[in-house]
């Protein structure tokens, strides 16, 4: 297709088969894939080819823009209630993770200066409200109880007048699930949105169920009218069918998405970065934020400037090494580089970082500032201290010192215009 001037029928069937293929392997609903090939022939049969794009660039741009509007078009925010607090009811199954979302969605606002309160609302299994004890003690914030065998709804409704009373915005009601949908369930789930002014009822679904989370949103939506749904386990092997059909099949957005068992794991979703995920295409904003977030601007700064003089040390690396690994397993930061899709797949070693850490708290400051002075036995010293080899000790100060002879080149290929091709090879990239 790349050397054609425009696009034939015949030569967008092709793409199509390949593209169809994919997606119903993905698990995505067969309507949904039907009606997506559908448009997106419509759109490029006979289209003339932008200008600095060929044949198979273009049709790339015109299933990235489908794929945008079958995802939701635009990120939904949760609504605010005109009126606090906002309430929150969090449904779903068992083992879809409702109750720690449920945390994880109050430690979020919680950093965006809000003032939640989480309700233990599954008054049928006591474990839970532990957990939700628990986990509200792990991220600071307080959880409203009035102990097991209470009716769910005065629960709730206790809840919410304490909140009035204490001044928190926003009321998370974790409700009771079940492992299957029953009559119940849903029965009190309506008596419940019925007896309390909610704002919002998020449902979990996990990711790793493909069309039974589906199918799942499509029934809690035709009983209880849910407004958004919470996808979790999206850092699994997982292949997103289920996030491409349940906007086309519900009609209701995705609109977040778990990305670690880390109370910290939970993220906006934004149809367009998830696009250029799946296309491979990355997800540069996700990355930025991401890397806001775990460093510090002045330190930044003041690091580049060691880059350029040539004064980056082992203690540095290690900063950097902590800092990066806030940002998140290393494979999803490879799936959000342009160019690296490919890679997320990859074999990599996170207990590599572990190795490198103790390697490098087994040193002295004065060793890791100044690494020319770790004679034989030191490096044995170093080596039992973190209970790893002498030659792992050794690898890694090789690498550090390739590391800088490529700083030092980079330096001085940018003052002359030119740029550095080779690279070093990453202790945890396998």
């Amino acid at each position: 297709m790349r050397s054609r001037g425009g696009l034939t029928e015949q030569e967008v069937n092709e793409a199509l088969r390949e593209i169809r293929l994919v997606l119903l392997e993905a698990d995505v609903n067969f309507r949904v894939v039907k009606d997506f090939v559908a448009k997106v022939k419509v759109r490029a049969v006979g289209e003339d080819i932008l200008r600095g794009l060929n044949p198979a660039q273009q049709v790339i741009k015109i299933v990235s823009d489908e794929l945008i509007e079958l995802l939701g078009g635009e990120a939904v925010k949760l609504k605010i209630s005109d009126r606090p607090p906002t309430v929150i009811m969090v449904a779903g199954l068992h083992g879809a993770g409702k109750t720690t979302n449920v945390a994880k969605l109050a430690l979020m606002l919680k950093k965006q200066g809000k003032k939640p309160i989480l309700v233990a609302g599954d008054v049928y299994r006591p474990a839970a409200i532990l957990q939700l004890k628990t986990l509200g003690e792990q991220i600071g914030v307080e959880v409203f109880d009035i102990g097991d065998k209470q009716d769910a709804v005065a629960v709730a409704s206790a809840a919410l007048h304490y909140a009035k009373s204490n001044g928190n915005d926003h009321v998370l009601i974790d409700v009771a699930g079940r492992l299957h949908i029953d009559e119940e369930m849903m029965d009190e789930l309506k008596r419940l949105r019925k007896a309390i002014d909610v704002t919002e009822v998020l449902l979990v679904v996990d990711a790793m169920t493909g069309q039974d989370a589906v199918n799942l949103a499509q029934q809690f939506n035709e009983a209880l009218e849910i407004d958004g749904v919470i996808m979790t386990k999206m850092d699994g092997d997982a292949r997103g069918g289920a996030a491409l059909s349940i906007k086309a099949v519900t009609g209701k957005p995705i609109k977040f998405i778990g990305t670690s068992e880390k109370m910290d794991g939970i993220e906006p979703f934004h149809p367009d970065r998830m696009a250029s995920r799946i296309l491979g295409m990355g997800d540069v904003l996700s990355l930025v934020e991401k890397a806001q977030l775990a460093f510090d601007e002045d330190e930044a700064v003041a690091m580049e400037k060691k880059f350029r003089e040539n004064r980056f040390t082992l203690n540095d690396y290690l900063n950097q090494l902590r800092q990066m690994r806030k940002m998140g397993p290393l494979d999803q930061l490879l799936g959000m580089i342009p160019g690296m899709g490919n890679l997320k797949g990859a074999k990599i070693d996170e207990n590599e970082f572990d190795r490198v850490e103790a390697i490098l708290c087994s040193m002295t400051i004065q060793e890791r500032n100044d690494p020319t002075i770790l004679n034989g036995s030191r490096r044995k010293r170093i080596a039992r201290g973190s209970a790893t080899t002498v030659q792992e000790v050794n690898q890694l100060v090789n690498k550090f010192n390739e590391m800088k002879k490529m700083f030092r080149t980079l330096s001085g290929a940018e003052e002359s215009g030119k740029r550095h091709k080779r690279m070093p090879n990453f202790p945890f990239l396998k």
